[in-house]
């Protein structure tokens, strides 16, 4: 997919610089995953753009701004950790609660196992009543516990100070492309007697689940910081050409073509079977 974003002609104010426009980029940067894309060009424009995943200081302030992060650039960031840099990631749509807009939701499987699933929450709620709980069980048994890394903001109208994992970059003019922050990553037991894991899902939100500790720690020694990413966005990180923008690695052609590892979530009572 060549040249896109949230909207053309540098995006909008208010639209394509805010905690929405991170969260529809994890969405559609897996949605292309799961159709096949193997890479998207998230446009980048100049100084006046809204959608721009960082923006240098004008040259005359350099000395005293630094740069500015946007909400895509997070994204970026999540996007590159589900997939993963071994090109073998195929991507399934769960189409959670009868397809509900607001709650997409994404597992990611490599060679036919299922290792990371990707949560969104786009209600623009932080009272809490509008979290919700995604129940994953696994075919066989669920491991006894899974961790889970969080894109956070308290509304998606907020354009700065987004944290993934505990950390930002903080507000306009103030990154060195360096994550500011301790590194969170919530453990969650699991329920092995009734083979689920119940995993809360903050709104707004994002939440990538990983399954198993060596898929966290492969995820760790993957693009976190601002290099990292720059080299996936150009397609030169850990995976190769086969990566583009996001790392968009080659998605799941079917839904026949998982073999292994059957793995259902469910939203409140209703749910979604991979198999």
């Amino acid at each position: 997919m060549l040249e896109t974003n949230t909207a053309s002609c540098g995006g909008f104010p208010g639209l394509s610089d805010s905690f929405t426009a991170a969260l529809w980029a994890i969405g559609y940067g897996l949605q292309m995953a799961y159709a096949n894309f193997t890479r998207a060009m998230f446009h980048v424009g100049g100084q006046s753009d809204y959608y721009n995943p960082f923006t240098p200081p004008l040259t005359n302030q350099s000395t005293f701004h630094q740069w500015t992060i946007g909400p895509v650039y997070y994204s970026s960031l999540f996007v590159a950790e589900a997939l993963g840099s071994s090109n073998q990631s195929q991507v399934l749509d769960l189409q959670m609660n009868n397809d509900n807009e607001f709650t997409p939701g994404y597992a990611i499987y490599e060679n036919g196992q299922p290792t990371r699933v990707a949560l969104i929450n786009f209600v623009d709620d932080n009272s809490g009543a509008s979290d919700y709980i995604a129940s994953i069980s696994i075919g066989g048994t669920v491991p006894s516990q899974v961790r889970v890394k969080y894109l956070l903001t308290s509304s998606v109208t907020r354009r700065y100070n987004i944290t993934w994992a505990g950390q930002t970059f903080g507000d306009a003019f103030s990154s060195d492309g360096r994550p500011v922050g301790v590194v969170d990553v919530q453990t969650v037991d699991c329920d092995q007697t009734n083979n689920v894991c119940n995993v809360k899902v903050s709104a707004p939100g994002a939440a990538l689940v990983f399954l198993s500790d060596q898929e966290l720690a492969k995820s760790d020694e993957g693009p976190t910081t601002m290099k990292g990413v720059v080299d996936t966005l150009a397609g030169t990180g850990q995976g190769g050409g086969s990566s583009g923008t996001f790392g968009l690695t080659y998605a799941l052609s079917s839904v026949s073509a998982l073999i292994a590892g059957a793995l259902l979530v469910s939203h409140d009572y209703e749910m979604v079977i991979m198999a």
